[in-house]
């Protein structure tokens, strides 16, 4: 219950009354004024304690957004849409949150913010705050305990309630001979090996319905407290019931064997004597051993009946279950059902029956006999109450309870009381020793309870006393004052039937008189006069075992004793109840030794009282019986907390009294000897009386004398620095001591003064005179080591002052106004507090602990003064601390400077606190933050982290802080907070000095106040610089580069390997610790062990599979971490984590995950609104430039992110080219735009859709901001073409297929499809909308004008483009190793590459010059000087278009006539689009004159002497320009020697062949993209249609399987493919003749070799033929008269030579000659030859040899008779007979005047032949001429006009 004093500062914490009540004597109620240290005694016990609630803070957290799986995507991957499609088979996150157990260590929160609150505050933010990523462990009261010195809360023992707490019911009673008779029992704790009662008894009865009597309680339980559990405590039930009557009814009829029932006889007597007879005698008993189930059971002995208790009860378990979560107990794996504790219900069935009394101790006697047992069934339910038991304000007080009665049932009478139905209640049924246990659930009728830390409470509850409190070494806290007697041993000497009536007399004046109602009755229910012991039948020494509970008066006299009556009482049936007959007394005096009164004592038995008995003289005059032996043994046990044991304690009491009352000398001698004595008492009985103690103490220096003050003050600090000194637990602030300053030191409402003037006065004149040099004595250290509690104290005393100042006249919820100090208060609390921290100052310096403790005793004083008075006056206290240490001192002084402030800081209302001025903000923020700088830039590396992790730990106890969480709130810590971040852009180095560690917290801090400060903020901070705000984003990268995150792919590491944030040495990228810097501390948080509920709400760990545990695997992450933790020890970070269950390890990279996103998200949004600054120019930066916004924007998109980030990228990435596009596409920009083109088409080939299809509205908007700024793509196109061929290199193009062959990649394929997307008119709206950007955002209309640049068709001409190449790229990799087989495919691919990248001057050359050293690899030489015309015509275009060469475009056209394929895609814009790195601006004179060198060179190897020329005579035009005549009369000698060549060439009387081709066609499907296709080849000129065959049946069968053959076509007739064979190859490759410009293909004569060499411009062919013979008949060959010719003309796609050695043919002719044509073809072609010869000049006499020579051959095989069969058989074939009459007469003549034609041409060349001889040659000539009569005769059988014609 709390108070409304002070605001709710002060909570009124109600006394728990875990044993029963104390009522002290009501006439001293009036008297109590005489008895000032009794005042003070009952004030401290039964006062309500007072806590101050503000003392160790207040902290409410607010439920946190759950983590959420951050995907980050590979190309390969789509995590995304496989996370959706598991979503949508997982339950939902309410299914979740039972079986998921939060993992984080924050408290639960108690301030709930609406989901719809939340979204409302992150609409204004991309992204969650990084902090909770970050921190995802914070726990405040985890956090303040690591602060050096730190407070913790010690609550009393009472409420605290350490140990274990058992609760105890009597469920039911069973008797198996019938239940007719009331039975009697109690319970209490026993120790079997000390022989001693544990506890004080517990009462329980059973009564038949005939005995119970209206308004009869229900059932209660009783609760017994243990320290620790030991095998030794057992349960000790006794049970009793009506003395038997003397030769009646016995008990033994309830343990024979036959007959089993009750007659109904024994029935009605027991009844009746049961009624009459009001005294009991013993009638069995049973131990239940709580924590040993291995005590054998037997009919004998204390273990008969062993333990019942299940597994779960015993041993260890009920103090240490298996596992802790959340409170709740595990056990075999499952979660119980019951929070509370393990519940059992115990079944007894045999109960050991006695025949006469005992003593306790004689039922362990071996000798005892044993007795048979009833057969009888008590079930008992006994509970494990769980920790904190007792820790409730509405606990009642403690009373006996009366137990229910049922019903007499048959002969298994069943007595039931109250039952639980709980979940979790265990049953354990115990029969014989071999049966098992049986497990059932028992009825439950519910009663009237409350819940308390999870366990129902009754108000009924017996709350059980344990003994041993008041033997313990602590305070007493509750009023008792009670007497337990135990009669024990009556020994006589005859047998009697002996009982004894105990009464507490006050004297001894008249036996007639009543006793003082002071004995506590059975049920607690009232007080009763007397009370009496069971009854000893039959026995001469007669035993007990009863219990007699005596509230004792609260003043003790002479006169107060105990009388004992003992009596006999006739045990036979009469008509009325027996009267008992008087035996004798005995007398015990209470004024005795308090140590007597705790002993066992043996008295006298007296025969008859007479007045005055009491007295000396009196005494002996009296009779005894027995010859006045000691016959009579009784056992006292006083518990008093007003009746101190101690005589020192007494005599301090005595004299506190006297000077009180004011009844002593003014001087008070004996008063100061009492103090002075106080220092001898020993420390039990020093600690048990604490509180009143130091009560009246505190009083004494309060309002006592100078000297007076000085003693008590002095006495105060020796039992201060005892009760330190004892502390068995070694704290620094020992828990009786926090117990008391916390919980009960109070001004008990005001009735006592406050004591904090005279505490600083006494202490200041102390500290006075040790400031003079005064010797002080050691007495001074004691006082510095308990300087915290008369701090505390002060501030104490100065808070009750407070709360009872405004109390009253303080309206509902309004805060309460400061105490105003006096002047000379606070003066000397001053001088107090200086000369402590003079003190600190001096003894940190020298290294002593004592510094550091006195230090946060200081700095908690500070702390707690900021509650209590004006907050300003506690500045000039800080103001003093600070100035004692300013500046960079000693490591231990700054140790000390960091903990004082951070104490401070740690205050409830830090946040709120004023400045030191008016006019001045937060004080304490101003102090921190500069101190925190300074720490940074100090040497101590231990400092500086410390430093770093307040900061931390501050900003999270504000950002989790229920009170602020308006973004008003946040805003202004983020003020406060700011100036750290102007101090750290300042002086940069002290930054970049801190560890990696240490740089995360001050970068997610720094993080966390820019995210809650308002714009204008964040403006002003850009405003002051460039240089400034260049460090500011530097400070961002620093963000991206620390908190990046990699994960590595299972079983390979492709991250590099980092350093741990603690330096030791390096671990697996798959778990970051540069990610993760709370690490080590989140394992030790999980693995802490203490017993503390752990919060229900949280971080809801959202998992990947529903399956998170199995039965082998640990159930939560904390648990695994725990288990790690203890089995690794000494192991690292990484150990612990590698070491987890796979599933768990998900759940970690999960918050690795989420920091990593947030950090990025939260850059991404400071570079929006920088962005946005920039566009109106309000802020400094480089406006030409923007570097700022460029290198954050390249850090963010170089680095792994998550699929939420590049989903928010996309709109802040439009945002930033719409505003700057103008700057950002300028030539200084190229870097960056190049980058920003290669992170965006590396996006393009992810698989995720969401990513991909935004990388493709990024490109759009690239080239929407080229259209708007430059009206053109071409330069874009060529950053984007050269980004292209970069990305090709990393990423992975091709694949292995199953059956071994390359592929193209998925990559490859999702480039290509976004590359087709990106002109794609259709989709750009609905991709624009997906992105969440408007559909007007590709417009690139300028302002003032209605035009919109932004053209389709050239955008799809950038698409076609970046396709070429990308074709281009994929084609050469799946050449893969066929690069250096296939010699043809390789030069056409580097062809390809080269004329993609035709429009990028350095990437087209590149390629040409690969392309160059193949072909000369290949020996190709006119091939490779083509490729190095090529690159000249590039480079020669680019000058010409710069206009800064000698050359103009004539030359280019030159060039192009030597080189036809010089690319053309060189446009203007093309070589004017320099990118950096790229440009035509490096291409010189003197490079093309290197490469039109090389191709000189090339061509001479190749014998093209006629190219050499044209390229020389494109070098000399350089050379005349620079005036270089050497190197002019180098090329001139170099033409010349050319042109002599030319000459050779053309005068050789063998023709000039320079290269063979060959038409090759490609049939089959296994041939890919070359089936039914034909290649034009060009071969050296030495290479044979057999070489050639060779060579390409070698490549191709390479490249085929085993499936597939190739076979090669023999001849050149036209291929049908539909008629091939499936699953074969087929080449067909045949011989063919290049054609010349003017060569006439319709002619039928046949070609002669010697023509085709005839000129220099036959060199270059593009046309080429070959004739194929056949006859319609279908046979292959036949006569001249069925022989067909079929010539066919191929035209291939450029001429050669070309760039490559095969160029396809892309048009086919086919020309028909029948056999007459042919004939005649042949004719005309001898004929022409001849004629050639003859008509051919000759220049000199040298040349008529060769000319000889030719004539000779010719004449040989035209008219020589061995060859005449030739004419002779045309003649044969088509003049003779039928083929004459098929001949059209057209044809007829035609063959005819071919013949004559022929024949005349020979003759003249017979005749020249003549004139040319020599005699040598005269018979060649002969035989000449005779050969031609010969031949003229035979034709003139044909054709009769020959002979007149020759």
């Amino acid at each position: 219950m709390e108070v409304a004093s002070c605001g709710q500062k002060f909570k009124r914490v109600p006394r728990p009354a875990p044993f029963s009540a104390l009522e002290l004597d009501p006439a001293l109620n009036d008297r109590l004024e005489q008895w000032p240290h009794l005042k003070e005694l009952i004030y401290c016990y039964t006062s309500d304690w007072v806590k101050d609630e503000t003392k160790y803070g207040h902290y409410g957290s607010v439920p946190l957004p759950s983590f959420h799986n951050q995907v980050f995507e590979c190309p390969d991957t789509d995590l995304e849409t496989e996370l959706q499609l598991a979503n949508v088979r997982q339950p939902s996150t309410s299914e979740l949150s039972d079986d998921e157990p939060s993992t984080s260590g924050r408290q639960p929160g108690h301030v709930n913010l609406s989901e719809s609150a939340h979204n409302k505050a992150l609409r204004r933010h991309l992204g969650g705050s990084p902090l909770p990523c970050y921190e995802p462990i914070f726990d405040w009261l985890t956090e303040r305990s690591t602060i050096s010195g730190q407070r913790t809360q010690e609550p009393p023992s009472t409420l605290a309630c350490g140990g274990l707490s058992i609760s105890v019911k009597v469920v039911s009673f069973s008797i198996q001979a019938g239940f007719v008779e009331p039975f009697y029992g109690t319970i209490c704790l026993y120790h079997t090996e000390r022989r001693e009662k544990l506890s004080e008894d517990f009462h329980f009865e059973f009564l038949p319905n005939e005995f119970q009597e209206a308004g009869t309680s229900s059932q209660c339980r009783a609760i017994f407290h243990l320290d620790t559990p030991s095998p030794s405590i057992c349960m000790l039930i006794q049970l009793e019931k009506h003395a038997t009557e003397e030769d009646g009814g016995t008990a033994s009829v309830y343990s024979r064997k036959e007959p089993v029932h009750l007659t109904e006889r024994e029935k009605q007597k027991l009844k009746v004597w049961a009624q009459m007879m009001p005294y009991r005698e013993p009638f069995a008993w049973a131990a239940v051993p709580l924590f040993d189930s291995t005590i054998p059971g037997g009919s004998g002995g204390l273990g008969s009946p062993s333990s019942p208790l299940p597994s779960v009860l015993v041993g260890s378990n009920i103090v240490d279950p298996s596992v802790e979560m959340n409170g709740r107990t595990i056990m075999d794996g499952k979660l119980a059902h019951d929070p509370g504790g393990t519940r059992v219900i115990v079944e007894i069935p045999g109960l050991n029956r006695v025949k006469e009394n005992y003593l306790q101790e004689s039922l362990q006697d071996p000798k005892k006999k044993v007795h048979k047992p009833v057969k009888a069934t008590l079930r008992l339910e006994v509970e494990r109450l769980p920790m904190g038991y007792f820790d409730s304000d509405s606990v009642s007080e403690i009373s006996r309870a009366s137990n229910g009665s049922a019903e007499g049932g048959d002969c298994h009478g069943d007595v039931s009381s109250e039952r639980s139905h709980t979940n979790g209640t265990h049953i354990v049924h115990r029969g014989t020793l071999n049966d098992q246990v049986k497990w059932f659930a028992p009825d439950n009728k519910d009663g009237r309870v409350m819940k308390v830390s999870g366990c129902e409470i009754r108000n009924s509850d017996f709350r059980a006393l344990d003994f041993r409190s008041f033997a313990r070494s602590e305070p007493f806290t509750q009023l008792l004052h009670c007497l337990y007697v135990y009669p024990r041993i009556a020994s006589l000497s005859r047998k009697r039937n002996l009982f004894i009536r105990v009464e507490l007399r006050r004297d001894d004046s008249d036996i007639r008189k009543p006793s003082l109602e002071a004995i506590y009755s059975r049920d607690g229910s009232q007080m009763l006069k007397c009370s009496h012991s069971q009854v000893a039948i039959n026995a001469r020494t007669a035993q007990y075992h009863d219990e007699f509970k005596i509230r004792l008066p609260a003043i003790l006299t002479a006169q107060h004793h105990l009388l004992f009556t003992f009596f006999h009482v006739d045990l036979t049936m009469k008509l009325e109840a027996p009267k008992p007959v008087v035996v004798g007394y005995s007398v015990l005096p209470l004024s005795m030794n308090a140590q007597v009164l705790r002993s066992e004592i043996s008295l006298p038995m007296i025969r008859e009282l007479v007045p005055h008995y009491l007295q000396d003289n009196i005494k002996e005059r009296l009779d005894y019986c027995e010859d006045g032996r000691m016959v009579f043994k009784v056992r006292l046990q006083i518990c008093s907390s007003l009746y101190p044991a101690n005589e020192r304690i007494r005599d301090f009491f005595m004299e506190y009294d006297r000077h009180v009352l004011q009844t002593s000398p003014p001087w008070g001698s004996e008063l100061l000897e009492a103090i002075n004595s106080l220092k001898n008492v020993d420390s039990r009985a020093m600690l048990q009386f604490l509180q009143p103690i130091l009560n009246m103490l505190l009083q004494l220096i309060g309002d006592g004398g100078e000297t007076l003050q000085v003693a008590a003050f002095r006495a105060m600090v020796n039992i201060l620095t005892h009760v330190q000194q004892e502390s068995s637990d070694g704290a620094e602030r020992n828990r009786f001591l926090v117990q008391y300053v916390d919980y009960l030191f109070d001004d008990f409402g005001g009735r006592q003064p406050p004591v904090y003037p005279g505490l600083c006065t006494v202490w200041g004149s102390l500290a006075r005179s040790k400031a003079k040099g005064y010797r002080v004595g050691p007495v001074y250290d004691d006082v510095l080591s308990m300087a915290w509690v008369f701090l505390e104290l002060i501030v104490k005393s100065m808070a009750l002052e407070q709360a009872r100042t405004y109390s009253s006249s303080l309206p509902i919820g309004e805060e309460v106004p400061p105490l105003p100090l006096k002047d000379g208060v606070f003066r000397c609390l001053g001088q107090l507090y200086d000369c402590l921290l003079t003190e600190v100052h001096e003894r940190c310096k020298k290294g002593i602990g004592l510094a550091k403790r006195l230090n946060s005793s200081l700095g908690f004083f500070c702390h707690d003064l900021l509650s209590v008075i004006d907050p300003r006056q506690v500045f000039e206290l800080v103001a003093l601390y600070i100035n004692k240490f300013t500046g960079i001192c000693q490591a231990p002084l700054h140790e000390c400077k960091l903990s004082f402030l951070q104490i401070i800081c740690d205050h409830e209302l830090y946040v709120e606190m004023p400045g030191r001025e008016p006019s001045e903000r937060n004080y304490l923020s101003t102090v921190l933050v500069q101190e925190l700088f300074m720490t940074w830039d100090h040497d101590d590396v231990v400092q500086r982290l410390k430093a770093s992790r307040i900061l931390v730990v501050l900003m999270c106890k504000h950002e989790f802080d229920a009170r602020y969480q308006k973004v008003e709130d946040k805003l202004y810590i983020a003020q406060l907070y700011f100036p750290l971040i102007g101090l750290i852009l300042d002086e940069m180095p002290v930054f970049y000095n801190l560890s990696t560690t240490q740089k995360r917290d001050v970068l997610i801090c720094a993080l966390q106040i820019i995210r809650n400060l308002d714009d204008m903020s964040l403006t002003k901070a850009w405003q002051q610089s460039v240089a400034r705000t260049r460090l500011f984003f530097k400070l961002l990268e620093e963000c991206l580069v620390l908190f990046e995150f990699k994960k590595a792919t299972e079983g390979l590491s492709t991250a590099p390997p980092s350093v741990t944030a603690e330096g030791d040495g390096l671990f697996s990228p798959k778990y970051s610790d540069l990610l993760s810097p709370a690490v080590h501390e989140y394992i030790n948080e999980a693995s802490r062990q203490e017993n503390r509920v752990m919060p229900e709400n949280g971080y809801l760990w959202q998992r990947l599979s529903p399956q998170i545990s199995s039965p082998s695997q640990p159930y939560s992450l904390r648990e695994a971490l725990a288990q790690a933790h203890s089995s690794r020890m000494g192991a690292s970070s990484r150990a612990m984590r590698e070491s987890l269950h796979p599933i768990l390890r998900q759940k970690l990279e999960l918050w690795e995950e989420n920091l990593s996103a947030s950090v990025s998200l939260q850059v991404l949004e400071i570079v929006e609104k920088f962005s946005e600054a920039a566009s109106i120019h309000s802020i400094a930066t480089d406006y030409l430039k923007l570097d700022c916004i460029t290198a954050i924007v390249m850090a963010c998109l170089s680095r792994n992110q998550p699929v939420a980030f590049w989903k928010a990228f996309l709109p802040v990435f439009n945002n930033l080219f719409n505003r700057h596009g103008g700057t950002l596409m300028v030539r200084e920009n190229d870097r960056f735009l190049k980058q920003v083109a290669f992170y965006l088409l590396r996006l393009a080939v992810f698989r995720n859709e969401s990513i991909r299809r935004r990388a493709v509205i990024g490109l759009q908007i690239l080239i929407r901001n080229s259209f708007y700024n430059f009206q053109s793509t071409a330069r874009l196109r060529v950053m984007l073409t050269i980004t292209l061929s970069e990305l090709m290199s990393d990423i992975q193009v091709t694949q292995m297929r199953s059956d071994g062959c390359m592929e193209e990649s998925g990559e490859i394929g999702r480039l290509r499809k976004s590359l087709v997307e990106l002109a794609q008119e259709n989709i750009a709206h609905d991709r624009l909308r997906e992105c969440s950007i408007s559909i007007s955002a590709l417009d690139a209309v300028t302002e003032g004008s209605r035009e919109n640049r932004w053209r389709w068709g050239e955008v799809r001409e950038v698409s076609m483009a970046l396709l070429r190449a990308l074709d281009a790229g994929t084609e050469h990799a799946l050449l893969g190793p066929m690069l250096g087989v296939d010699k043809y495919a390789a030069a056409e691919s580097y062809h390809s590459l080269a004329w993609a990248y035709a429009h990028v001057p350095d990437l087209h050359i590149m390629w040409l010059l690969h392309l160059c050293d193949a072909h000369q690899e290949m020996q190709s030489w006119a091939e490779a000087a083509q490729c190095a015309v090529a690159v000249a015509g590039v480079i020669m275009q680019a000058l010409v278009g710069r206009s800064d060469a000698v050359w103009g475009k004539e030359h280019v056209d030159a060039l192009k006539k030597i080189c036809p394929m010089v690319s053309d895609l060189l446009t203007s814009d093309s070589l004017a689009a320099e990118v950096e790195g790229y440009g035509a601006s490096k291409l010189t004179v003197d490079s093309a004159v290197k490469y039109l060198q090389l191709a000189n060179k090339l061509f001479s190897q190749a014998e093209l002497f006629h190219f050499c020329a044209g390229i020389l005579e494109l070098i000399i035009p350089v050379y005349k320009s620079r005036y270089a005549y050497g190197q002019l009369a180098k090329c001139h000698t170099s033409l010349t020697g050319i042109y002599e060549a030319i000459l050779d060439q053309e005068s050789s009387p063998i023709p000039f062949i320079d290269a063979t081709y060959y038409r090759v066609g490609f049939y089959g499907e296994c041939l890919g993209k070359l089936n039914k296709k034909e290649y034009v080849y060009r071969e050296a000129r030495d290479v044979r249609l057999g070489d050639i065959m060779e060579k390409l049946s070698h490549i191709y069968e390479s490249k085929l399987d085993g499936d597939h053959t190739l076979h090669i076509i023999p001849d050149s007739r036209h291929v049908n493919a539909d008629e091939l064979q499936p699953g074969v190859c087929y080449l067909q490759i045949t011989s063919v003749d290049p054609v010349m410009e003017d060569e006439d293909l319709e002619s039928r004569k046949e070609r002669v070799a010697s023509h085709l060499s005839a000129s220099i411009r036959a060199r270059v062919f593009d046309h080429f033929l070959f004739d194929t013979p056949f006859t319609k008949n279908g046979k292959t060959q036949g006569g001249l008269e069925d022989q067909w010719k079929r010539r066919t003309v191929l035209e291939t796609e450029g001429s050669f030579p070309a760039l490559v050695n095969r160029l396809l043919v892309v048009k086919s002719q086919s020309r028909e000659f029948s056999p007459i044509e042919n004939a005649i073809g042949m004719i005309e072609t001898r004929t022409a030859a001849l004629r050639n010869e003859l008509e051919e000049p000759r220049s000199s006499e040298g040349d008529q040899l060769p000319r000889l020579q030719s004539l000779q051959r010719i004449l040989q095989g035209s008219v020589a008779v061995q060859v005449n069969s030739g004419v002779l058989g045309v003649c044969t074939a088509f003049l003779s007979g039928e083929p004459a009459t098929r001949l059209r007469s057209q044809e007829l003549q035609q063959l005819i005047a071919a013949l004559l034609e022929f024949m005349a041409v020979c003759k003249r060349a017979i005749r020249v032949h003549s004139r040319l001889i020599g005699e040598e040659d005269q018979d060649f000539h002969s035989q000449l001429v005779n050969g031609f009569q010969s031949l003229t005769a035979e034709l003139s059988h044909y054709i009769p006009a020959i002979l007149s014609e020759l």
